[in-house]
């Protein structure tokens, strides 16, 4: 008997919409659930055809992290051995991939889910969704990229006291400290999630995706490495048929047609 799929991929109109599917334990994750989701990043990130990639869960939760039932407490099992296998790659693939990548924060998003979360290039959350910072409250360190994300979003002291404390923020704080970019209602959250992915996987492909790297090496590179790239990457914008398509509907005061 083949095991139920812990992923929903759907494709629309540019926008692949990949849903956590374990509601039951608040959209935690198991070997099955990091195996599958790796697996649909590299479609999406595969596919022409998705241009933005929308990452949300099923029921009340984003996500609630790492499945503790799935983690055996004899030692058979190294913790360090699970990051590195299945929750490193996962951060990096989440930045690597050349595309918009948004975080639909649906309701909590806890431990290595709010990782995943700041390691998207968007975040909408619903009023009252909640970022838990849950590590400390169970004897262990923050993982997939936290401790890198956090403080670049919020601040070294901000970030090291939430760690530190396990604490919990609700979405209008995470919006007022710059963690998220906006915070809608119940109501318009699916309208506002479909609006900003549409916008994005109507823009130029091939920019969006030198933006991503460009803005992706600012964080650690020195003036002259990024001084270096952005002229790189300009000129392989400029000698695409976006940039083309982009002059003539500004001369002809029309919306342009991105295909690249």
């Amino acid at each position: 008997m083949s095991e139920v799929s812990m992923i929903v991929y759907e494709i629309n109109e540019g926008v692949g919409t990949i849903t956590l599917n374990r509601p039951d334990v608040y959209n935690a994750f198991n070997e099955q659930l990091h195996t599958e989701l790796a697996s649909t990043l590299k479609q999406a990130e595969r596919n022409d055809e998705v241009r933005c990639i929308v990452i949300t869960g099923a029921g009340k939760a984003f996500c609630s992290g790492q499945d503790i039932k799935d983690i055996p407490l004899d030692g058979s099992r190294s913790l360090g051995d699970s990051v590195r296998n299945y929750y490193n790659p996962l951060a990096l693939k989440l930045r690597s991939i050349p595309k918009p990548i948004i975080a639909a924060v649906n309701g909590v998003a806890a431990g290595a889910g709010m990782s995943v979360a700041l390691a998207c290039d968007f975040r909408v959350a619903v009023e009252n969704a909640r970022f838990v910072a849950a590590f400390a409250n169970i004897g262990l360190v923050p993982d997939t990229g936290l401790t890198y994300f956090l403080p670049r979003l919020i601040g070294h002291a901000r970030a090291v006291e939430l760690c530190m404390l396990g604490g919990t923020i609700d979405a209008p704080t995470a919006y007022s400290y710059g963690m998220v970019n906006s915070v809608v209602s119940t109501e318009e959250f699916p309208d506002v999630v479909r609006q900003l992915a549409e916008r994005l996987a109507n823009g130029s492909a091939t920019a969006l995706g030198l933006m991503k790297r460009s803005f992706e090496l600012s964080l650690n590179g020195s003036l002259e490495q990024v001084l270096d790239y952005e002229a790189q990457a300009q000129r392989i914008a400029g000698g695409g048929p976006d940039y083309a398509e982009g002059v003539q509907a500004f001369r002809e005061k029309r919306k342009p047609k991105f295909r690249g």
